[in-house]
Parts: C-alpha cells; structure tokens; sequence
C-alpha cells in the first residue's frame, strides 16, 4: 500500500468507532471466535466517518495499551475483557483511503513495555486457488500452502518492533480441521496461552490461518482446538515439517536454508528409466546401524562411503517421517511431512541425501499412507471427530496393530497422502518411495473375521476408495518427478500391481517378491540333506517371475522377533552357515528381479538385529565374517558390470534355465541374457558336497571363463576354481553345448564367454 499522506483534521469521535457485536467480541476475548479478524485488527470507518480507522487489540491484563503510528500515539480504551480500542486517522492511499502502518505498545501488568505488531492486521497467506484445490483434493504441493512457513515483508515502519531498516518476519500457520469450534496457535512465543493467537476460518473450506510476526524458525508450537464437543486439545500440526525429539510432542517452525547441489544427479535422474537399471539396494534403520552416529550429517560421514566401498546403488531407509515410538521402527507416523528429530533436522537430513546422490547412490524410503497411531497430540480425532480415519469401526481401525486406518474416500485426505509422496520426491530428492503394508490397504476384510468387515458396492472385498488412491498417488508421483521408483510391499496375488494405471493397474514401478523370500529361505533352512524334497521351493518363482516386476528382498522383517540373523538361519556348522550366506547372496544377485538386502546381512552377524543396539561391527575382525562383505561387494560390482544380470528383469528373453531338475545334486544351472545379447552361466549348488566333473549345458561354443566363485579363499571359502573351460560340442539338455567343472560344495560358479 502506497501512503500518500494521513487525513487532515482527524478529531476523536467516540461515535465513530466501529461497532461489534456484544457476543463476539465476548467470544474474541477468551480465544473462542471463528473469525477474529473481524473484531480485532484495523477496520476502517462507515460512509460518516471516512477518516477514521478503528482499531482493536486483545491483551489480557494490560495496564496500559497505545498505537503507534508514523504520524502519532494513540491510546487505547479498554472496551471488554482484555480487548482495548482506538480511533486513528485513516490515510490516503492512489485507491482513496486505507489503513496505517502500526505497532502495538503494550505496558504489561508488571510494569514492563513490549512493542509488538499485530497479527491480525495481515490478508491471509493460503490463496483462493489453494483452499480450492485442496477442497477439489488435486492439490499436488500441498506442503507450500499448508503448516507453518517463515515469511518476511517490508514495512513503512520497519521490523516487528518497529525498528527502521528491518524487514517484518514471522510465520504463516495454516491447519484443516473442519469440524472445530475454533483454534487457537500456542508455542513459547505466547507461553502457550493462544488466547491473543485465535485463528480465523476461511470461508467453509474448514481451513485456520493466522500470521504471527516475531515467530521465526526454531519456535516450538501446537494447535489448541476448541473441538466439535466443545473441548479444547493440544494437537501437533500435522503438516509439521520438524517435531520436538520424542517423547516431546511440538511441532517445530522449519526455515530451510539448505542450497542443493546435486543438479547434475537430478537431470540425470529425469532422462533415465531406473526400473530397466541395475539396482542393489542396502536397506539401513538409521538409528541403529551405527550408535557413535548421533545425527545425519554423521551419518553421511560413516555410511556414504561405507555404501561406496560395498557397491550398493541405492540405500533404503526404513521410515524416517515423524514417530513417537521407537519401537514401531518408524512404521507407525505421526508427522508425514517431518523428518526423524532423532537425528537432527530437515537440512541434516537433505545434507545426507545429497552425499549419498555425490557419490553416485540412489536414495529410497519407507513410506507408510496405509495407518497411523492413535497418539492423543497427533492425527486421531484430529479435530473431535474421525477426520483423517475412516468413521466406519469395520474400515477406521487396524485390527493387528491397534492403528486408525485413513479415510480413502476423502478428497482432503487423499490429497494430504498423495501430495505427501511428492513433497519426499521434491523437497527431499528422495529416488523411490517403498509403500509399506499395501495388503492391508487393498482388502476389506484385511485380518478380519467374517462378520467383522462390509462387502464394497459391488460385493466384494476389494477396498475401492483405497486403490484408487493408490493409483492417483502412483500416477502423480511419476508424473511430476520422472526417474523415480514407486515400490509396493505387497504380499498377496492381487493382479497388476506393477501394471500401469492406464491398463487397470496400480501404477507401482516395483514389487516385493514376498514369495521368492519366503519360498528360498525355507528352502535354504532345510538341511543339504533333505533339500532334494524340496527342490520345487527353489525353482517355483520362475513359474511367476514375471507376472510383476519384482524385487528380491532380504529385509529387516526376516531377521528380528526370534526369527534369527542370516547366519543363523543356515544349518550345519560355521563353515557351512558362511558358505550358505554367501550362496544365498550370489543366487539372489543372479536371479531376475532387483536386489535387496538388509543391514548386518552384508556381515553374516550371528544376532538377528535389535533396533537398540548397532551392528555387530567387531565380528569384521574375523576373516569369514568380513569374507562374506567382500563377496557383496564383488557381487554387486559383477552385478552392475554385467547387463546380463540386469537389463532383461522383467522379460523372460533374460532368463533361460540350463537345468532346473537335478534335485538329486541340490543344483540349479540358468542363463542370464543381456539386452544386447551379453551372457552369464549362473550354476548354483545348495548341497553340502562338492560335486567334480559336473556337466553343464552351455548356450555357446567356445571358451569360457569363470569370473566370480563363492568358494574363493578370500570369501572364506575352500578356493576350488574352474579354469581353462572348454565348450563340448553335443546334445545336453536341449543345448548344443557343454562343459565339466567342479561346483563348490554350497557355493555359486559365475561363467562367461571369452569373447562376451
């Protein structure tokens, strides 16, 4: 606003004070007002009184309350209950009259002067477009309307006090709770009384907004919510983007000041398909991998080119978004646009992340849209009534967890989901996003018993509004960040998880393979002896390879509650259980699909992991233990040089089997084919006898060469190696070509052709 000079022969006029209404402003002085802007602040007087401005302030207790303007002083009239009042001169501005600039001086009951601007003198920071697509639900950058943002004006009169050169600061505080009475914003800017911090309702969008100068990035705040039962509660935002480390419950002003520097990375991400690419991913629980790591930027120190050295290309992170109980690993969020406080804040963590990226490794986590906890501070009953979970008992509440399920159906809901998934692969340069306990969202009767659950529309037990989420959320996230991994855990066989949307499926990139997992690792509990009867285990996920495109995933669900390490899954003595390790690691990294493996795995550790401990990283002072990380490390550079092992995934022109039926032998012998024709011979022996002069089909005639053995002395192995390998010319096993080589006793032989 451009003042072109204050109106001339301004004289008070108590008459021309404009009038409220009794019960309002009686409302307006305990806090409890839906719109406060329209008692408190400036308002310009009626067509009669044309140059005069009044104004009213809330401040309980005051001795003494003036206005501060550029042309002069006025002093306030208390009026109600803490509530005071003034008559200024209104101004002229180039559109006719306006307001003044103003600050409020305020001599406190004990004697003390403070200085203050006045939040409700400010137009609202969430636009119009905002509040509709929000109330639409396509509202993909939900983050930047809503939460709390640091912003900065300038002002006639200069800073928050009135001092001259500086610019005013405070922050925006937007929240959604359409069912309050009213809302209060609290923190230790106001000692936690929001009395004089009443926020106003925009219109019937359900949505609170108030700017308050002098909060600035660091202050701790909540929402006090006047409920639809009348009852007030403290409730953390839940569009915070930092919280109060747990057990503390605040919310936290963010004002990032972090300068990325990973441009080349992300233009590279954008023009590539990483699905069709070599990925190996290192699932890591940040908080325990290593426990001298105390926040992020450490964490880069230590695990950036720990990952380097091992050759993973891509780390996932078990859930870093906002949680209160340690024990739930992360999966039960609180703060979905809130990065873990446990080891520092959102720039520590966008420092990680952009290490990770330097050194050439994708960055993938944990997202969980499918429950949340009950937490009185946090999301349940948000504002007194089922808002962000579903109101029907049979679809609200998960049975085995004791969690609120969202409300699907809900146009807010689903936006405050979908554009969560886009704020992780925006703001934070998050690579993928691994979908937690997709199962769970897409059935009805998800661990429920007959009786206990509702047929959708058409009869069935399909959850509609949820898979439609699903996909919006899947669509939305390619559309907007191209080059990123959407990833399902899903356990059931529910059809076209990774088929687009556009064909009727939900859109992921990836799929766990749930039953590769559980199928191998029966399998490979078994004793050598007994594997012959079970040999269908170990071949059966070539049946349905390719039905999705899947992932392959050793993680941190098989190696906690007793279910024991991988080491300690293997039968027979230590050097048996090495070599099983290492079999396991180089038939998972040979088999078609993406690779993952978790913490610890990588050291054949003897514990099964604890979320309060570390990693058992003394166990490295052991040959066999730190043999077992140099094989991943071997495989995963093998794994990435050879477009055999990567580039036909999901297509079954990349994989041929050689022999899948020697039971007798626990011996499995496939082809790995590259796009451009490149060829592996992968044979694989899960016996506990070395077998000698074993004949192998072969694709090709020629010379061979063996470019990887488990069996290698510096793994900790019994170093039999195949040397001078000769294609026979004749028939065996349908091929044109064999050969006859010693395969390691548990151990896997990689072959390729000379000239390949």
């Amino acid at each position: 606003m451009r003042i072109l000079g204050y109106m001339t022969n301004f004289t008070f006029n108590e008459k021309a004070l404009v009038p409220v209404n009794g019960d309002q402003l009686d409302e307006v002085s305990k806090g409890a007002f839906y719109n406060p802007h329209e008692i408190l602040g400036a308002h310009l007087g009626a067509a009669e009184f044309p140059d005069t401005c009044t104004i009213r302030v809330l401040r309980p207790g005051a001795q003494s309350v003036t206005i501060v303007t550029a042309d002069g002083e006025y002093a306030m009239k208390h009026e109600h209950n803490g509530v005071f009042v003034a008559l200024v001169p209104a101004v002229r501005t180039k559109d006719g009259r306006g307001v003044p600039d103003y600050r409020i001086r305020t001599v406190r009951a004990d004697g003390t002067t403070v200085v203050e601007n006045d939040p409700y003198r400010y137009l609202p920071t969430i636009g119009d477009m905002d509040l509709y697509l929000f109330g639409e639900g396509r509202h993909e950058r939900l983050w930047e309307a809503m939460g709390a943002h640091v912003r900065r004006y300038d002002d006639p009169l200069g800073g928050n006090d009135g001092t001259r050169g500086e610019r005013v600061v405070g922050t925006a505080f937007t929240v959604w709770a359409p069912n309050a009475h009213a809302v209060q914003v609290v923190g230790d800017f106001n000692g936690w009384d929001g009395t004089c911090h009443a926020m106003r309702e925009l219109g019937s969008s359900g949505v609170w907004e108030l700017f308050v100068p002098g909060v600035e990035a660091g202050e701790i705040y909540k929402f006090h919510i006047l409920n639809a039962y009348n009852n007030w509660e403290m409730k953390a935002d839940p569009m915070e983007r930092s919280h109060e480390v747990p057990p503390r419950t605040g919310s936290i002003v963010v004002d990032s000041t972090h300068e990325w520097g990973d441009g080349d990375w992300m233009k590279r991400r954008a023009e590539s398909d990483p699905h069709q690419g070599p990925v190996s991913i290192y699932e890591v629980h940040a908080n325990s991998w290593r426990k001298d790591v105390h926040d992020y930027r450490e964490l880069a120190d230590k695990l950036v080119p720990y990952v380097q050295k091992l050759g993973f290309t891509h780390v996932e992170f078990m859930p870093l978004e906002e949680y209160p109980f340690a024990g739930s690993w992360g999966y039960q969020v609180t703060g979905y646009y809130a990065v873990d406080s446990r080891l520092g804040g959102p720039d520590d963590f966008k420092y990680l992340v952009e290490r990770l990226h330097e050194a050439g490794i994708g960055v993938i986590m944990d997202w969980v849209p499918a429950h949340f906890p009950k937490d009185a501070f946090a999301l349940g009953r948000f504002d007194g009534t089922p808002l962000y979970e579903d109101p029907d008992p049979t679809r609200g509440e998960h049975p085995d967890w004791g969690t609120y399920i969202f409300n699907f159906g809900r146009r807010e809901v689903r936006n405050f989901l979908v554009a969560d998934a886009c704020f992780w692969l925006d703001e934070y340069h998050m690579d993928g996003l691994r979908v937690d306990a997709v199962s769970s969202m897409l059935y009805l009767d998800y661990s429920r018993e007959p009786g206990q659950w509702h047929p959708n529309k058409f009869g069935g037990r399909e959850n509609l509004e949820a898979i439609d989420f699903i996909k919006e959320a899947n669509a939305t996230a390619y559309k907007n960040n191209p080059g990123v991994m959407m990833i399902a855990e899903e356990s059931t066989a529910y059809p076209g998880v990774t088929a687009p949307t556009s064909q009727g499926g939900l859109g992921y990139g990836l799929k766990w393979n749930m039953g590769w997992m559980h199928d191998t690792l029966e399998y490979l509990h078994e004793q050598p002896i007994n594997r012959k009867w079970h040999h269908n285990e170990i071949t059966f996920s070539m049946v349905y390879a390719y039905s999705e495109h899947y992932v392959l995933p050793i993680s941190h669900d098989e190696v906690v509650y007793g279910k024991g390490s991988l080491f300690g899954k293997m039968p027979g003595d230590d050097w048996q259980r090495y070599a099983g390790v290492r079999s396991l690691f180089a038939y998972q990294w040979a088999h078609p699909g993406k690779n993952l493996t978790f913490m610890g795995n990588e050291l054949a550790q003897y514990g099964e992991w604890d979320y309060n401990s570390q990693l058992d990283w003394d166990c490295l002072n052991w040959p066999d233990h730190s043999g077992v990380q140099a094989l991943v490390a071997d495989l995963n550079k093998l794994y990435k040089d050879s477009p055999a092992l990567w580039s036909q995934d999901f297509t079954p022109d990349g994989f041929q089997w050689l022999t899948s039926d020697d039971a007798d032998h626990n011996t499995l012998s496939f082809e790995r084919i590259g796009a451009h024709g490149e060829r592996m011979v992968v044979v694989v022996n899960f016996s506990g006898t070395a077998w000698a002069d074993y004949q192998v089909a072969l694709p090709l005639g020629g010379r061979w060469k063996e470019v990887l053995t488990t069996d290698d002395k510096k793994y900790g192995g019994s170093d039999i190696h195949n040397t001078d390998i000769e294609a026979n010319a004749g028939a065996y096993h349908s091929r044109e070509w064999s050969t006859r080589i010693t395969v390691p006793a548990l151990g896997v032989v990689f072959l390729v052709p000379e000239n390949n």
